[in-house]
């Protein structure tokens, strides 16, 4: 899937540099990407799961989507050839592709250089709660920087409220 998605992004832009190029990679080639693909396709609904996954809510979770979709990807190419996947690949990630930003760096990489470029420690992720059954939890997360700014977020995955906390201080700060 990388070597397909480095090549699909060095066609659709033949003058970008690597600097460019990889954080778009990063953000198309990481689960919680391969996980919307797979929603996109509904896998989830045709995975064969154990009963405990099943009842722990296993075929809208991230990273047993994010798995799905690759081991479907790995068949495609096991079964055909290297060409093949890649168009599959391009087609099924053809809306992420398209909307991948010229600078698609995530909010907590983004985050962590500017608290860096003002000299200030790596900014803190706290889990504030943990709500919801044990099959489909949210998770709060406050983030703080060392000059005292801060944001709360919720989602599904601590990695994703960490994201959105990061998001929502980055706004702030650049409104500021």
């Amino acid at each position: 899937m990388g070597l397909a998605i480095s090549e699909i992004l060095l066609e659709k832009d033949k003058r970008a540099d690597e600097g460019k190029i990889a954080p778009r990679f990063n953000s198309l080639v990481r689960k919680e990407t391969c996980a919307n693909v797979a929603e996109d396709l509904n896998l989830g609904a045709v995975l064969r799961l154990g009963r405990s996954e099943i009842l722990s809510g296993g075929r809208t979770k991230i990273t047993v989507l994010g798995d799905a979709m690759e081991a479907v990807l790995a068949a495609v190419y096991l079964d055909s050839d290297f060409e093949n996947t890649k168009i599959i690949i391009g087609k099924l990630w053809k809306k992420h592709i398209d909307k991948a930003k010229e600078d698609a760096r995530d909010a907590k990489t983004a985050l962590q250089e500017w608290a860096q470029s003002f000299k200030y420690s790596t900014p803190q992720y706290l889990e504030l709660s943990r709500s919801g059954p044990d099959h489909k939890p949210i998770f709060t997360i406050e983030v703080r920087v060392e000059n005292g700014a801060k944001a709360v977020a919720s989602s599904s995955s601590k990695r994703n409220a960490q994201q959105k906390a990061a998001k929502i201080l980055l706004d702030k700060i650049s409104h500021e």
